[in-house]
């Protein structure tokens, strides 16, 4: 194990893993001993209600929140104290659910912004590298507005948007916040080909979602989160299955 590449895909071993991750905003403890993990070409769904601690899982694993407790692993790496930029820089993206595009930037200058050199895996296959031009032909709407600033896009180009950025960092996984919360129907569908088609591009995901139909086009296995502690892990299929978890922690 080198120290440039300490990950190993032993039996295909996490790429990340969290183990006891509490995390406070404040004062209020928010997550409780949450244990997860995301394996090498997998789309994990984070799945609850309003409030049941998903962003804030995303946020903590980023390294984002002040204040957490908790093992963190990344690609062999301990990342439990790390900074969100040195996060980063490992290959680790984050798509926030508030989008945080520069409005006043053009698409192609938002995506400068968030570029990185192409990475490797440890055994020297390249990892999944993004341009422009395979962006747009990934998201065929930014191509068609190269030139737009991006506070005159509307909600769901912005969302597209976001995640093409975080793709230009060139990540081996992403975390993706609420892909489907309030854009149109037709923006909710061309996201869910986006993550399928990202997974065959060889992109691990983990996404917080509430939107059941949605997870369930795209995820491979699922936890569930209840005020904060998860209430539930496996496939996405048993989950799907599971009418009692899901009326008792999904059910709006």
């Amino acid at each position: 194990m080198s120290a440039s590449h300490p990950y190993v895909n032993v039996g295909n071993a996490p790429l990340l893993r969290a183990q006891g991750l509490s995390a406070w905003y404040g004062a209020a403890q928010i997550l409780f001993d949450v244990d997860l993990e995301v394996r090498r070409g997998e789309v994990v769904a984070l799945m609850g209600r309003n409030g049941a601690g998903k962003s804030t899982t995303l946020k903590a694993l980023m390294g984002l929140l002040d204040r957490r407790r908790g093992t963190l692993d990344f690609m062999g790496r301990d990342i439990s104290r790390a900074q969100p930029h040195d996060v980063a820089r490992l290959g680790l993206g984050f798509v926030p659910e508030d989008r945080r595009i520069f409005t006043d930037l053009t698409v192609m200058e938002n995506l400068a912004v968030g570029r990185q050199p192409a990475r490797t895996w440890p055994e020297g296959q390249p990892a999944p590298a993004w341009t422009p031009e395979r962006l747009f032909q990934l998201f065929p709407n930014l191509g068609e507005m190269r030139e737009r600033p991006g506070g005159r896009m509307s909600g769901g180009e912005q969302q597209m948007l976001t995640v093409a950025r975080t793709l230009m960092g060139n990540p081996y996984l992403v975390l993706l916040d609420e892909p489907s919360e309030g854009v149109a129907p037709v923006i909710v569908e061309q996201m869910a080909l986006m993550i399928v088609e990202l997974k065959a591009q060889g992109v691990s995901i983990l996404l917080s979602e509430q939107n059941m139909h949605f997870a369930e086009l795209v995820s491979d296995r699922a936890y569930v989160l209840e005020k904060g502690q998860i209430r539930f892990q496996g496939p996405m299929a048993d989950l799907a299955a599971n009418d009692e978890v899901r009326r008792n922690h999904l059910s709006v």
